[in-house]
């Protein structure tokens, strides 16, 4: 069986490379064994390689924040799961052929769907239905704005805020993102910049925006601050910018701006399976409907993870990257 592993933390593409280890075997009594169809290289993923996520890995390591599959076997006490059943791989160091985990560690996706967009769904369509749904109740014509549109999250949050009518203010850096963005169902497409409140409200008529979305951090979460209307939230979840959040003290003192963070990681666990479940159950109804479809820029084979790898961390790659260890898949 092959497994992506890295013995050093380091670039993806220079650290990490396939190595064969002996099958997994045949799951315990509360375990399945699955074989993965897919999973995509996430920024974490590339993070996590490099050791500069918030946790860092005892080495050697094997990656892999995401993954879907099939049950191959189960083990006798597992009733909730049979083979053949598409489950999505809920823990980590998913990047190998076939994994033997615990029955509880996997979540069962009860739709028919295209497993490449399936693969994707635990991180970046949850962190953004549960952003849009968890820190003010928007309804259909309210807006929301975001930097780091084009991410995956990004396109995610357009998507899931479109389809309930929530408008969207997407800032990005460069200009060539602008028509891709509004195919997808953005209202409004700005560049940032620091007169970026003052052409916002003229695009939106100055309308009152009580959710700010932030990936960059930096200077750029105080721009956002500066779009919201008063009392209005702004949501860091990622920190682009390699600098710390800087909002202005007039906002958070006398427009009442507050900040919080979001790790979709701490969210999860504090939510129960059926919770859980009711989540990706949605989501994976969305993927099925294609009402949210992600953009895949490649698809590798696990022996050409080296190039998977250079290419998911290039800045400009039009879409996700995903490896299928086990070949096609449909």
């Amino acid at each position: 069986m092959k497994i992506i592993r890295f013995n050093a933390f380091g670039r993806g593409h220079e650290v990490a490379g396939v190595m064969e280890v002996d099958d997994p075997g045949s799951p315990a009594e509360d375990e399945v064994l699955v074989e993965v169809e897919a999973f995509p290289i996430n920024p974490v993923d590339l993070l996590t390689i490099a050791g500069t996520y918030a946790s860092r890995p005892k080495l050697p390591a094997i990656p892999g924040s995401e993954g879907v599959g099939r049950v191959l076997k189960r083990g006798a006490d597992v009733t909730h799961l049979k083979p053949g059943d598409r489950v999505l791989l809920m823990g980590r160091e998913n990047w190998m052929q076939r994994k033997r985990v615990k029955a509880a560690e996997v979540l069962a996706i009860g739709v028919e769907a295209d497993p490449l967009q399936l693969a994707m769904l635990k991180i970046n369509p949850a962190t953004a239905l549960l952003m849009l749904k968890r820190y003010r109740e928007l309804s259909s014509g309210d807006w929301l704005i975001q930097n780091a549109a084009n991410s995956g999250v990004g396109t995610n949050l357009i998507s899931l805020a479109n389809a309930d009518g929530v408008r969207s203010v997407n800032v990005v850096r460069r200009s060539e993102l602008i028509a891709p963005l509004e195919s997808l169902g953005a209202d409004v497409v700005l560049i940032d910049g620091p007169d970026l409140a003052a052409r916002v409200r003229e695009a939106t008529q100055n309308a009152d925006i009580a959710l700010g979305i932030d990936a960059v951090a930096g200077s750029a979460t105080g721009r956002l601050a500066e779009c919201l209307a008063e009392g209005g939230v702004v949501v860091n979840y990622g920190l682009l910018s390699g600098e710390p959040c800087a909002i202005d003290p007039h906002q958070v003192v006398f427009r009442q701006i507050s900040l919080t963070g979001f790790w979709l990681v701490k969210h999860l666990g504090t939510m129960s399976n059926d919770e859980r479940a009711a989540l990706y159950s949605e989501l994976g109804a969305r993927v099925a409907s294609k009402a949210l479809q992600v953009k895949i820029a490649a698809v590798y084979g696990i022996d050409d993870i080296k190039s998977a790898l250079e290419h998911a961390a290039r800045e400009a790659r039009g879409g996700k990257v995903l490896v299928t260890p086990n070949g096609p898949v449909s």
